[in-house]
């Protein structure tokens, strides 16, 4: 079986050096052991033991101690979790610290890893992760160990093995969730009526229709007029007004990030809009890791996005109403882009539940409520952003539990599709779509669950753009690309143009028949948390 928790915990440490501002001047101390207490016990651990054991293996007795409380195969994985390597600049490095965003995981960490006088260790971990970083050995975390600039690592165990309780928790739900899941999924293979896939068109070909790309600039929108977009129009022997599907990138993305869908569902005879969001884009965090910027996403930036999208289909109405049937508007996003399209078609911003629970939440379980929080930061807006030509929507990744929460879900209701991976340590899945996927008040709804899938396996591979480490995009990237461009087209045909032969492509029947070994997908519809 996958070992979530040992993903989560790779992937939590990977993430949180993998952003980004200034180098430290080098400090000549570095630790020499790291002290735990258990109960009236303390026991300490040398970094030259640790050291030890990942080059030869060995366990010196004072790792000894420590072993005793793991398993053998938690033995394994700390040493491959002490040497996973993130190729980041001290720059990059000390830019993310920096931030707000960064400075509240530091804050979190720093309550468990402390100083020798038991104090916080906010500082010395900011600067232990840029030392590291510009260290010939490289930013992993055993070198990070070694670059504390203090002699001695206290670990505040009372609130590690807090940590330790919620984190177990989390994979316990998640894992019964998912088994909940996979009994519907297979129930629904047994009742469902047996096809012959290879009958039907395949899906996953390049449809019938050339289509071209234009890019244009959103007017009047705002005190940003630099917002671009690409169009993908199908080119038709006949003029006919046709279906319409926008698509919205998340953090740290661009237009080129789903273009490949965009070129799918343009070939399916879809004009295709995908804006550009400057506020959250890859430039956005590319000026974070240079310094041109402080904060991964730009001041209201939540608030810009919903408002950037209905001035887009303002704009297409009054430019493009000949060509385009608004009355067949399809959405699509990707976490920050997810958020967007939910905002849109009925889940209002919900500040009562943010301002209740985000001094509490723990934010290196669910690195979304580093984002979901800064709502509070912006300014607390009135006025409905829901925009009633979008008729169906796939919200990949998305972050929901505090921003909308229970409440606001439950006002969608027009077709909506949930897409979640299993191994996604920044929108995990229990928390930001398994569970808020039961609130929805959609009577048509699809939860797409994509086994060993991250936040980033849907997203290709943009040159230019911030480049993740492998373990934090899933085995095959371009196996969860395959299974989008199919399930969301049959998606958005079944419900966006009212074509019922696409719903043979919306079964567990085919999922299964479209599931691959590295990257299994589930399927089920109108899925309920309680069952």
């Amino acid at each position: 079986m996958f070992n979530l928790g040992k993903f989560l915990f790779k992937s939590l440490t990977i993430l949180t050096l993998s952003f980004a501002s200034i180098l430290l001047p080098k400090i000549g101390l570095g630790a020499e052991d790291i002290a735990f207490n258990y109960g009236i016990l303390e026991f300490s651990v040398s970094i030259e033991s640790l050291e030890k054991y990942v080059n030869t293996g060995e366990i010196e007795s004072d790792l000894g101690l420590l072993a005793n409380f793991l398993t053998e195969k938690q033995l394994t994985d700390l040493k491959s979790l002490l040497i996973v390597k993130a190729d980041l600049t001290p720059v990059a490095v000390a830019q993310f610290f920096y931030s707000s965003q960064g400075e509240t995981i530091l804050e979190r960490l720093g309550q468990i890893v402390q100083t020798p006088a038991h104090q916080h260790g906010f500082y010395a971990i900011r600067s232990a992760l840029i030392l590291a970083s510009a260290d010939q050995e490289g930013l992993t975390l055993l070198n990070i160990l070694k670059k504390f600039p203090l002699p001695r690592i206290k670990i505040n165990s009372a609130i590690g093995f807090d940590f330790m309780d919620q984190l177990s928790n989390l994979i316990k739900d998640t894992q019964e969730s998912l088994n909940l899941i996979e009994t519907q999924f297979q129930q629904n293979i047994q009742a469902e009526m047996p096809i012959d896939f290879q009958l039907l068109p395949d899906i996953r070909q390049k449809g019938g229709y050339n289509f071209e790309k234009e890019t244009i600039t959103l007017k009047n929108f705002s005190f940003n007029n630099n917002i671009k977009v690409d169009l993908y129009f199908p080119q038709l022997v006949e003029k006919e007004p046709l279906p319409l599907i926008i698509i919205s990138h998340g953090l740290g993305s661009d237009r080129q990030t789903f273009a490949y869908l965009a070129e799918h569902f343009a070939s399916y005879g879809w004009i295709v809009a995908i804006p550009e969001h400057p506020g959250s884009n890859s430039q956005q965090l590319q000026d974070l890791l240079m310094g041109a910027d402080h904060d991964l996403i730009s001041t209201g930036e939540l608030i810009e996005r919903p408002l950037a999208i209905k001035a887009l289909l303002n704009q297409l109405e009054q430019d493009y109403a000949p060509e385009i049937n608004f009355d067949q508007v399809g959405f699509l996003g990707q976490s920050l882009g997810a958020y967007t399209g939910l905002n849109l078609v009925g889940s209002s911003l919900n500040f009562n539940l943010l301002k209740e629970q985000c001094p509490s939440a723990n934010h290196l379980l669910n690195l979304s409520l580093l984002l979901q929080c800064r709502l509070l930061e912006s300014p607390r807006i009135t006025m409905n952003l829901q925009d009633s030509r979008i008729k169906a929507i796939v919200a990949i990744n998305p972050l929901t539990s505090l921003i909308f929460g229970e409440q606001n879900l439950n006002k969608v209701t027009i077709p909506t599709m949930f897409v979640a991976g299993t191994s996604d340590p920044i929108t995990p899945a229990i928390t930001e779509q398994i569970i808020p996927f039961s609130w929805l008040g959609s009577k048509e709804k699809y939860l797409m669950i994509l086994k060993k899938g991250t936040h980033f396996s849907t997203l290709a591979k943009v040159e230019g753009n911030v480049s993740f480490p492998q373990e934090t995009v899933g085995p095959d990237p371009a196996i969860a690309q395959e299974y989008l461009k199919v399930i969301t087209l049959a998606f958005f045909n079944s419900y966006g143009r009212n074509k019922p032969q696409y719903n043979y492509y919306l079964t567990s029947r085919y999922a299964q028949y479209l599931s691959q070994d590295l990257m299994p997908l589930l399927l089920v519809k109108n899925y309920s948390i309680s069952e």
